[in-house]
């Protein structure tokens, strides 16, 4: 399905605009996979002079009900509510990846053209990451929304709204980050449990994850050559200010490296990490 473009306008901030808007779970998918496709094959234009609507919801399906995260009730994988459950929570943080990734797009104007190709081929994997949760939620018996769920992403996104070089440094390097480290465990628990469905939607989405946080990093690096800072200790103060330096196992440094991390900053969050533990 082509992108719907409101004619006469070829504006990527204005179509990508709609696409955060969109509050159907299938139009926002129909959305992201398109807008990648068609910026790609020059349909849409950076160069349009619309105004930035600073205040940018992220719309979620209307049925789901947010929560902190510490009001979530811990349930087991052996039951299958509770392995339903997980997935949801995986499923929610992907969906909110996708509109992380559609903001980052609309909110950073003049950068180079290939910012928008990549946060755009980030939008469209975090759609099909989302789908594949979304199809192993249905085989239990259950669809996104039927669960609570926290609003953690999103509220650093808010945080970093007004810097560029804040946002590539926190969400990609920090939130996004986080889960390189998680998943695999995770995804030991569902193999415990020979739910080998979720493993493999679970492995692919390890295996992109690493490219969407290595894009971070790639525009993190960008913008601190851009305004001359140094960038593992600008990363090091962005995180210290925003999540108070706290660092807590595991940690994947393996896949944070693949991702574009430095021997200093991970030396720097063993350290953290390990100091933590006494």
């Amino acid at each position: 399905m082509k992108v719907r473009i409101k004619e006469p306008s070829n504006c990527l901030y204005c179509v990508v605009r709609e696409a955060l808007d969109a509050l159907a779970i299938s139009d926002k998918l129909i959305f992201t996979h398109s807008l990648y496709t068609a910026l790609k094959a020059g349909q849409l234009l950076t160069s349009c002079d619309c105004s930035l609507q600073a205040e940018v919801s992220a719309q979620l399906p209307v049925n789901l009900k947010l929560t902190h995260p510490r009001n979530l009730p811990r349930r087991s994988l052996q039951s299958r509510e509770g392995q339903a459950a997980m997935i949801h929570a995986i499923a929610h943080i992907e969906y909110n990846a996708i509109n992380l990734a559609l903001d980052a797009v609309y909110r950073y104007r003049d950068m180079p053209a290939d910012y928008y190709i990549d946060w755009l081929r980030v939008a469209d994997e975090e759609a099909h990451h989302f789908s594949l949760l979304a199809e192993r939620l249905a085989d239990l018996g259950y669809e996104y929304g039927d669960f609570p769920a926290h609003t953690g992403l999103w509220d650093m996104a808010q945080k970093t709204a007004a810097h560029a070089l804040h946002r590539m440094a926190l969400v990609p390097r920090a939130m996004e980050a986080r889960g390189l480290d998680v998943t695999p465990g995770i995804m030991r628990r569902f193999e415990q449990i020979k739910d080998d469905k979720t493993v493999a939607a679970l492995r692919i989405i390890q295996e992109e994850e690493v490219g969407h946080v290595e894009i971070g990093t790639k525009w993190f690096h960008y913008l601190c050559r851009q305004q001359n800072k140094n960038p593992q200790v600008t990363w090091m103060e962005l995180y210290d200010h925003y999540l108070g330096g706290i660092v807590r196992p595991p940690l994947n440094l393996q896949a944070r490296e693949l991702a574009g991390f430095s021997a200093g900053e991970l030396k720097q969050l063993e350290e953290r990490c390990t100091q933590k533990k006494h």
